[in-house]
């Protein structure tokens, strides 16, 4: 396979981001402990933190016994379901990006603070996030948002919980892995893509089981779900330097085929976590922009991509 030629498709702030996120990591992190890897990730993204926007505050309490942080603002609620591979990050490393979705759409925001593998196998993480989205979506209406792992919690509790008194207005996947297969398309296009690699995913992959890895299990990857109807409205963004770039393509490609409405933007030059550098990349602030217009659009149960419809 022709080796990509990343130097033109990513452009010089996205480089300056990858190499900030870079010096970030120890060359032997992977071989560290876990509580150092969180402890590392936990550090970088205190690099790139923007603070709080004006007017906007935050509380920590619990929702159905998970630990979560809440951004008071109007309703519907908005969901958000952090990534970090299943083992990092938490209410901390996405602190400034829930606040600032807070601020841009005027929502309550409630970040989720899931349970962590290797401690906490699977399907802690996802009972956690759907024991959140039921608690709060039985109350009211949301919106579920999540970044990565985060994306693959939301689209799998959104699986999960059809038909249980939950109403979910719209849902935003962002870079998220949703089970593609790992030995085609974009896993080996990018399997050597700055930020994520292809073994990086096997990794996290891997991670979430003590046993045998699922098959075809829904509730690990919503992309092999047998049933794509009833789903919420879908947008579902890929970074196109990216190894799990085809699974945002590929689960709006499943839902509209089941009748439902999902739009799919890949984000040219972008790589994977970009949210991070929305205050200095203007692809990734273009595409944040993208990001709350969305969730406001879900918000206000109107879909925001007319040329798109099923």
């Amino acid at each position: 396979m022709t080796p990509v030629d990343y130097q033109s498709l990513i452009d010089e702030p996205t480089w300056a981001f990858i190499e900030t996120t870079n010096a970030s990591y120890p060359p032997d992190t992977a071989s560290l402990t876990i509580a150092d890897q969180r402890a590392i990730y936990d550090r970088m993204c205190g690099v790139f933190f923007q603070g709080y926007p004006q007017g906007v505050t935050a509380r920590d309490e619990r929702v159905a016994g998970v630990p979560c942080r809440i951004y008071p603002g109007a309703e519907p609620t908005v969901i958000y379901l952090h990534g970090g591979g299943y083992v990092v990050g938490g209410l901390h490393s996405h602190d400034d990006v829930c606040a600032e979705i807070r601020a841009r759409t005027g929502l309550t925001v409630v970040a989720v603070d899931y349970r962590l593998s290797p401690e906490h196998l699977h399907p802690a993480a996802f009972d956690d996030a759907c024991a959140v989205v039921l608690d709060l979506g039985r109350k009211g209406p949301v919106v579920l948002v999540g970044d990565s792992a985060g994306g693959n919690l939301a689209a799998a509790s959104a699986h999960a919980l059809r038909g249980r008194g939950v109403t979910i207005l719209g849902q935003v996947l962002i870079y998220p892995g949703l089970g593609g297969d790992v030995n085609k398309g974009s896993y080996l296009t990018h399997a050597h893509a700055p930020m994520l690699s292809r073994d990086d995913v096997l990794f996290y992959k891997d991670i979430r089981h003590g046993g045998p890895l699922p098959d075809d299990d829904a509730t690990v990857y919503p992309l092999r779900d047998s049933d794509f109807t009833g789903l919420p409205p879908t947008l579902a963004i890929g970074a196109q330097c990216d190894p799990l770039a085809d699974d945002a393509r590929d689960y709006a490609a499943q839902i509209r085929a089941a009748g439902g409405r999902a739009h799919w933007v890949e984000e040219a030059g972008l790589v994977h976590g970009y949210l991070r550098a929305r205050a200095s990349v203007p692809r990734a602030a273009a595409s944040f922009t993208r990001i709350v217009e969305a969730i406001s659009a879900f918000a206000a149960s109107r879909w925001p991509f007319e040329g798109d419809a099923p």
